[in-house]
């Protein structure tokens, strides 16, 4: 592939998995290089102000300006966040920063494949190479965060608290065996640590005289 450069990625529409998606819940779909704060905007300006007047939202990507919401539009009950590749942990977080901020909601997650297409250009066209169409499949997320509730009998289903039930969880396991009051033990002579945080080896003896040098 030395002699060929990537020219164009395209990634090949697939269908949302979810079940119960309302026509107007925004989707968010999360790149590689979207930050946090543009995305976490977005979407906490769907579901916490007026949104704008828009019945079906377009995907939003990084650098879109949200605009301000308009007077008289309900509030959209459901989010939708989509990612593939490395965009799929990036995902994940901006769900749950989602649920530490609203409190009550209900999430269902869906595990795929996405199918990309990368087409590589010869670096001399005169040189008789082909173009190269290289197909991929790229682990994907969808996660529906709704205010009103899911089908509980669905894989991937998340009911409200359960993040924060996990979180006290690891708090309590993390203070297990650890007393207040315990000082750390510092090694003697008996483990053959110093104060200074070195052993001496037991070949190693005070006063040792060292051996003569020989004579000429």
């Amino acid at each position: 592939m030395e002699n060929y450069v990537k020219s164009r990625v395209e990634e090949q529409p697939s269908a949302c998995p979810l079940p119960g998606v309302l026509p107007d819940a925004p989707e968010v779909r999360v790149k590689d290089g979207s930050k946090i704060r543009n995305l976490m905007r977005f979407a906490l300006s769907r579901m916490e102000s007026k949104p704008k007047a828009a019945s079906q939202p377009a995907p939003v990507e990084e650098g879109d300006a949200v605009e301000e919401s308009s007077p008289g539009c309900p509030l959209c009950r459901q989010v939708v966040f989509r990612a593939s590749g490395k965009g799929v942990s990036k995902a994940i977080t901006c769900a749950e920063i989602m649920k530490r901020r609203i409190k009550g909601l209900h999430q269902l997650t869906r595990l795929e494949f996405s199918t990309v297409k990368e087409v590589w250009e010869p670096l001399e066209p005169g040189a008789g190479l082909d173009s190269l169409t290289v197909s991929r499949n790229l682990p994907a997320i969808w996660i529906l965060l709704s205010r009103d509730p899911l089908d509980q009998s669905q894989p991937g289903y998340q009911a409200p608290g359960h993040y924060d039930s996990l979180w006290a969880q690891s708090a309590s396991e993390g203070s297990v065996g650890s007393r207040p009051g315990q000082r750390r033990k510092r090694g003697g002579a008996a483990s053959g640590v110093g104060a200074g945080g070195r052993g001496k080896g037991p070949g190693r003896l005070q006063g040792r005289p060292r051996d003569p040098k020989p004579s000429s």
